[in-house]
């Protein structure tokens, strides 16, 4: 009978646990109805007071310390630096926006983490001009967490959607 070397069995049992954690982690971490309604309150929160140009409401629903990184690549970390990048975005090209987000998908991780996301209309974005520019459409990519009872953003990114169509790829 022929032995493995000792190296190469705890490789093999190594990638094994590894390669198998991933899915025995999203079968564990089922997340509750309570929790999937208190996401969808979060994302319903974030939109309001964006809608309503209320920075420090806006911030409220990141963790304290969350990380925002929008559309244009610019990186905020921290819920205080959240709140006055959105004063700023308000006094200027978002002000007098609305913005809607759906969630489309929640998929815990763990208890306690989730990562969604969300189709995001925003209508009302001023040009520097100051004309109001087109309906922007795109996805919002979020990892929540759940701390003290609560969930909110720990990490955001969010991305437009091209105005032209996506290409059509042909059949094989």
């Amino acid at each position: 009978m022929a032995f493995l070397p000792k190296s190469l069995l705890l490789t093999v049992l190594a990638s094994l646990f590894f390669l198998g954690v991933p899915a025995w982690a999203q079968e564990s971490a089922k997340g509750s109805d309570a929790d999937i309604a208190a996401i969808k309150q979060t994302f319903a929160d974030f939109y309001q007071s964006f809608s309503k140009q209320d920075a420090h409401s806006t911030a409220m629903t990141f963790a304290q310390e969350g990380d925002f990184t929008n559309m244009f690549g610019i990186h905020i970390h921290g819920r205080e630096a959240i709140e006055q990048r959105f004063v700023a975005l308000f006094q200027g090209n978002l002000r007098g926006t609305n913005r809607t987000d759906t969630v489309r998908n929640i998929r815990f991780y763990a208890p306690g983490v989730a990562f969604v996301d969300a189709d995001s209309v925003i209508t009302g974005t001023k040009r520097a001009d100051g004309s109001e520019g087109p309906v922007r459409k795109g996805l919002m990519i979020v990892v929540m967490t759940k701390e003290n009872g609560r969930w909110g953003i720990s990490n955001f990114h969010e991305a437009e959607y091209p105005d032209r169509a996506a290409p059509v790829i042909p059949a094989k």
